[in-house]
């Protein structure tokens, strides 16, 4: 399992699990809107499958774009579901859209 799998409720609550986490953290942002939910829920999945294969390499930051805007503006996100791989605050690498889990694990191979 990856090392923990956070939900925060609010911007200063996700600003405050990035700077506590040491390592990468996968945001994976998520929307509430009807056209978003049946892909996030695809993507929610995928990402736990993954995170469990991937164990502790990286912690996952679940992400609601409505109750986070700060961070969802901050690193451009702008649909949902979307995948922000952060290193020490900074995005290394970002992918829009659902994917499946061998697109997800190639997109983690490339930039863990």
């Amino acid at each position: 399992m990856a090392r923990r799998v956070h939900q925060p409720l609010e911007n200063q609550e996700f600003d405050f699990i990035l700077s506590m986490t040491p390592g990468p953290v996968l945001a994976y942002f998520c929307g509430t809107w009807p056209k978003a939910v049946e892909a996030c829920r695809a993507m929610d999945a995928v990402v736990g499958d993954l995170t469990e294969e991937y164990g502790t390499r990286f912690t996952v930051v679940r992400t609601d774009m409505t109750r986070c805007p700060e961070p969802t503006r901050r690193y451009g996100v702008t649909g949902a579901p979307t995948a922000v791989l952060i290193k020490d605050g900074e995005a290394v690498a970002s992918q829009a859209g659902p994917m499946t889990r061998e697109e997800f694990r190639a997109f983690l191979d490339a930039h863990l």
